[in-house]
């Protein structure tokens, strides 16, 4: 009979541990993903200034923007949480629509070599940005449907581990792809 306890009680326990592990492995899994994501958006932080100063370079009386655009890189970077950073995107988003409203009326602008390689650079990292964020929020779907299914959820709320946010670029408008042809302008 005590076999018979101890083996239910090993079983149990091993079974408890693996689950745990399982938990512990994917929560990985988002944190690596996260990684990914944070580096790309880290490039084009880093891009922007250099956007901007060769923007400035042709716009000397339009500040505006630009003051807007070099303050919303700085709320991305300050951002501490995945939905802050959510909020801040959709918001950085925007910034970039007035951003090239404004280089349209630049003619001399959107045909400076140097403003076309900052350019394609940008939808470089944009298209990166995508594909990090599609790997992030499938690593966090597989997290949260161990945190919240029966029987992994009572181990997950034993450790503390909840449901993690979803990286979401797009809260209320339409996310728009950056304009890529400048030299079909006549």
């Amino acid at each position: 009979m005590l076999s018979i306890i101890i083996t239910i009680t090993s079983l149990l326990l091993l079974w408890i541990i693996l689950l745990f592990n399982k938990i512990i492995k994917q929560k990985n899994f988002v944190k690596e993903a996260w990684s990914g994501i944070d580096v790309q958006l880290k490039r084009r932080y880093n891009l922007i200034p250099n956007l901007v100063e060769t923007v400035r370079a042709y716009t000397k009386y339009e500040g505006t923007v630009l003051e807007e655009i070099t303050k919303i890189r700085q709320k991305c970077i300050d951002a501490s949480s995945v939905k802050e950073q959510s909020e801040a995107e959709v918001t950085l988003s925007t910034g970039f629509k007035q951003f090239f409203a404004l280089v349209e009326r630049y003619p001399d602008l959107k045909a400076n070599e140097q403003f076309i390689n900052l350019q394609k650079n940008l939808i470089e990292i944009e298209d990166a940005i995508q594909y990090a964020r599609r790997y992030y929020n499938g690593t966090v779907r597989d997290f949260n449907i161990l945190a919240e299914s029966f029987p992994s959820n009572i181990i997950a709320l034993i450790f503390g581990y909840e449901s993690r946010d979803y990286f979401e670029i797009t809260l209320s408008i339409e996310r728009e792809k950056v304009e890529t042809d400048v030299r079909n302008e006549k």
